[in-house]
């Protein structure tokens, strides 16, 4: 018989714990912000943890119709009706071009930080024919999402080496392909939470969290008016 074990949490009669701590004592005491950190980091942030992290959610909760998640999540309420089944659709629809790109640029800049140059990690790519994520956008030669959050990590003492590297790939790229392929919100993020600590494998969840937001509204919207 297996045993499942986890760190996280453990729920008694008494109460849950969550990380240690009572979460009838956390009720009305933390954020909702405070919580994730809690949950995924396995203590409170700081005061300047919150705020970027608060940043980041609200960047990433909605950017308009015309993007797979909200679009399929539209179209699975269109057919079933069904609340729940259709921003399960819309999660699903994320991936390695809308919102899955924060892993893959996370995990270059956590491996490449103080061991390799941006000129070295661009030439890589390069040479294996793969394209970076987190660089270049539809829409954008300048993400303003990517300025406002990294302007407030300097405010908050939050911006590193991580965000410090992703900037300098943003520079060496553009020298290299002789166009702006700018540093994107899924960049951001990646570069973001790498500076907070959170291994790139955890990535994701700061985009599929706050834009589950998002979805949930084009469903309802679907479902009540359209």
């Amino acid at each position: 018989m297996v045993e499942w074990k986890t760190k996280i949490s453990d729920s008694k009669e008494s109460g849950a714990v969550i990380r240690g701590k009572k979460l009838d004592e956390l009720v009305g005491k933390v954020s909702f912000t405070e919580m994730i950190y809690l949950v995924l980091k396995g203590k409170l942030p700081t005061q300047s943890e919150k705020n970027i992290l608060d940043a980041i959610f609200v960047s990433a909760a909605e950017h308009g119709i015309a993007v797979p998640s909200a679009t399929t999540a539209r179209i699975a309420a269109s057919g079933s009706g069904n609340f729940v089944q259709s921003v399960a659709a819309g999660i699903l629809a994320l991936g390695k071009h809308h919102g899955g790109a924060i892993e893959g640029c996370a995990r270059v800049l956590q491996e490449s930080a103080g061991k390799k140059t941006a000129d070295e990690i661009v030439a890589d790519a390069k040479a294996r024919g793969e394209r970076l994520a987190g660089f270049g956008h539809k829409i954008y030669t300048e993400d303003p999402r990517t300025k406002r959050l990294f302007d407030i990590a300097r405010a908050e003492n939050i911006f590193g080496k991580h965000c410090g590297l992703a900037l300098q790939i943003e520079y060496v790229l553009e020298k290299s392909a002789g166009r702006k392929l700018c540093l994107n919100i899924d960049g951001a993020i990646a570069a973001l939470i790498s500076d907070l600590g959170f291994d790139w494998r955890l990535a994701n969840a700061f985009f599929v969290i706050p834009r589950t937001v998002g979805i949930s509204a084009h469903v309802f919207e679907e479902l009540t008016e359209e």
